[in-house]
């Protein structure tokens, strides 16, 4: 089993940052991709910056310009600076990796989801 441990969520004024951080844990023999998305109430789960295959990275055109992802590779850890937030930004946000753990064994897994709010 592979657990993903997001921290970094809060409440925030208008125009400022946060960084979320995701450690992934557990059996790991590798991460095939890994990133963000976020859910506002009512609406569908979307995309907000993610690694995909090796390190190309992948931005809602939201977000571009304001948030940027990194990532530890020796610490199975991404993260995620947040910029000049806006209001829209307000949202869950949820950690996702498609990680491997064995030769047959292959699994998305989904954090807990922390909370991002900007005030006006």
């Amino acid at each position: 089993q592979v657990q993903l441990v997001e921290s970094g969520g809060g409440l925030v004024q208008a125009g400022g940052s946060l960084r979320l951080s995701c450690a992934a844990s557990g059996i790991i023999l590798s991460i095939k991709t890994m990133g963000w998305y976020r859910q506002c109430p009512g609406k569908q789960r979307e995309l907000v910056a993610a690694f995909t295959r090796g390190d190309t990275t992948n931005y809602a055109d939201s977000v571009k310009g304001r948030f940027t992802i990194s990532r530890d590779n020796a610490k199975n850890t991404v993260y995620l600076q947040m910029n000049s937030l806006k209001p829209e930004d307000t949202a869950v946000y949820y950690c996702n990796a498609d990680v491997r753990s064995g030769i047959w064994e292959r699994k998305d897994y989904w954090g807990q989801g922390t909370q991002v709010t900007v005030s006006s």
